[in-house]
């Protein structure tokens, strides 16, 4: 099984050829105003727009804890709205990650990067504002992307980096 690449740098600006695919964390209240979801919509309109739209008409389709959107931002560039956050505060259920929403989430990743012959890039998911621990993160992305061979590149965001 091939290990996570961690790099210093912008997930919004994926290094390497190929097709590539953005996974981030969503909420399940339509919020989309901090965090990395601020430096996806500086550089397309579309994920937000997107997301905003499956959470208004989410009577009508799967928007949940563990679903994903799947929307193209380029010829070879694809973002993953995954749905893995309880709410945007942490409170008496404790913080707003949900693991197994995310562990759902990342097994339609792997369906979907396999389907497109690319490779997954993200920052730490559920570990800024959904208060999640990588030591919780780091096993559902290996049991569900790199067991499968698929390469996955971490960023580690730097202020220097640009964003």
């Amino acid at each position: 099984m091939s290990e996570i690449t961690y790099v210093r740098g912008d997930a919004t600006a994926p290094q390497g050829k190929g097709v590539k695919l953005i996974a981030h964390v969503c909420n399940d209240l339509g919020g989309w105003g901090k965090g990395f979801v601020l430096a996806v919509s500086r550089r397309w309109p579309e994920p937000e727009a997107a997301y905003r739209r499956w959470h208004r008409e989410r009577a009508g389709n799967e928007f949940g804890l563990g679903a994903v959107q799947f929307v193209q931002v380029g010829r070879y560039l694809w973002v993953a709205n995954m749905v893995g956050q309880r709410g945007i505060r942490t409170g008496s259920k404790g913080v707003p990650v949900r693991y197994e929403a995310m562990d759902t989430a990342l097994e339609a990743v792997a369906e979907r990067v396999v389907e497109l012959g690319a490779s997954v890039h993200m920052p730490r998911i559920g570990c800024g504002l959904a208060g999640g621990k990588w030591s919780r993160t780091e096993p559902l992305i290996q049991h569900r992307l790199l067991s499968r061979g698929i390469a996955v590149t971490v960023y580690d965001y730097e202020q220097s980096a640009g964003r």
